[in-house]
């Protein structure tokens, strides 16, 4: 047991010099190496969560704005049916004969091609 915690506290003592050599080599990096990273953070941070999700926001709110009667969609919640009346927030949808559920424009999750509720 002593020869145990003899070789651990030879190589506790061998790898502290390294750590703090590591740690010096750390802090040359400077401020305008800093700057650097912080940029290309925000960068990868805008290409990789800001604009794809600007972009799918503006092609939702696209779909929700061009909905009219007749049109087949898919709502977020995934029921089917076509649109039988539109106004400002609210739709009205088909989804069997004489079945009509009214539904928010937001709801929507999908517009589906004409023809594509008879297929189902």
């Amino acid at each position: 047991m002593k020869a145990v915690k003899a070789m651990l506290a030879t190589l506790l003592a061998a790898a502290v010099p390294g750590v703090a050599l590591a740690q010096d080599a750390g802090q040359g990096m400077g401020v305008m190496g800093q700057v650097i990273f912080f940029g290309g953070f925000i960068l990868i941070f805008y290409l990789l969560i800001w604009r794809p999700q600007s972009k799918r926001a503006k092609e939702h709110k696209s779909l929700m704005s061009g909905l009219n009667k007749g049109d087949e969609i898919v709502t977020s919640g995934g029921m089917a049916g076509r649109i039988s009346r539109v106004t400002d927030d609210f739709i009205v949808l088909e989804v069997a004969d004489n079945v009509e559920v009214k539904v928010q424009k937001v709801a929507v999750g999908a517009a589906l091609p004409k023809g594509t509720l008879k297929d189902i």
